[in-house]
């Protein structure tokens, strides 16, 4: 776990599930193939890796987390996450709620345990317009099956918490905590401003999976974009909101806290 930052009522850290390995194959980009051929011959490896990230907020009633991480599911190069909350002392009953920026395997499989529920006195707190797409099963065969996995785990998430799945709509959520609406990685994609006044955390999930790339040219992505072109324009947006409001930034595959500046035709981060 990092040492923790304050943000308003919120001691925040991170903590790292593991490292996934996206095939060079999955980049792309949004708007065209000679950039996208140019980016995949410039990384010259084989795959990207990736930190995959969650956050433990504590708060005055309790320990909050934004997202799960995958749990057992993904093999065992992830799934450290669990480790890391037991190392800091932190029991599954301890954890009063989890925030999801959206329903995908590597933030969301880590509600669930063998059978039942992992976190037992959470409430989950999804945003709305992914729990309405994914709940709806009948789409679920209009889109590739490496972008189908959301599907499944609504239905699962709806099955085992119930109604202590609490729906997200953009806005405030509890006090010092407000969801943004950032689309394109899935149709609800959101993240969660942390803090009240300067210096405000945004925890965007996954708004940037490859920071040297992306930062140079938000049209970089990843064939797991619902929408692509929506998902470059939010990075565009986020980041102006980011720099002007002089956020401080994290998310689910960016590593420790970063502030976002405009670099000329690019934007780069530093350290926070």
């Amino acid at each position: 776990m990092s040492e923790a930052r304050r943000f308003g009522a919120y001691e925040v850290s991170v903590l790292v599930d593991g490292v996934y390995q996206a095939p060079i194959e999955h980049l792309s980009h949004a708007t065209s193939q000679a950039a996208q051929d140019a980016a995949v011959a410039a990384w010259g490896k084989p795959t990207v890796d990736m930190d995959v990230n969650l956050f433990v907020l504590k708060g005055p009633d309790g320990i909050s987390l934004v997202d799960a991480g995958t749990g057992p599911f993904w093999g065992p190069q992830l799934g450290l996450g669990r480790e890391a909350l037991a190392a800091a002392g932190i029991q599954p009953a301890d954890v009063v709620r989890v925030l999801l920026t959206h329903l995908h395997g590597d933030h969301a499989l880590g509600l669930f345990g063998e059978t039942g529920r992992y976190f037992p006195n959470a409430d989950v707190h999804a945003p709305k317009p992914d729990l309405d797409f994914f709940g709806n099963a009948a789409l679920k065969a209009t889109v590739p099956a490496y972008r189908s996995g959301g599907f499944d785990i609504a239905a699962r998430l709806l099955a085992t918490y119930g109604d202590r799945v609490k729906p997200v709509e953009e806005g405030p959520v509890l006090r010092g905590i407000e969801a943004i609406a950032m689309p394109g990685h899935t149709p609800g994609h959101f993240g969660y401003l942390i803090g009240e006044g300067d210096g405000r955390l945004l925890l965007w999930g996954d708004l940037v999976h490859v920071p040297s790339l992306q930062l140079a040219d938000p049209d970089v992505c990843f064939i797991y974009d619902a929408d692509p072109a929506a998902g470059a324009a939010s990075r565009r947006s986020i980041f102006t909101r980011a720099s002007r409001e002089h956020w401080v930034a994290s998310g689910g595959h960016v590593s420790g806290f970063m502030q976002v500046e405009r670099a000329g035709d690019v934007w780069r981060f530093s350290p926070a």
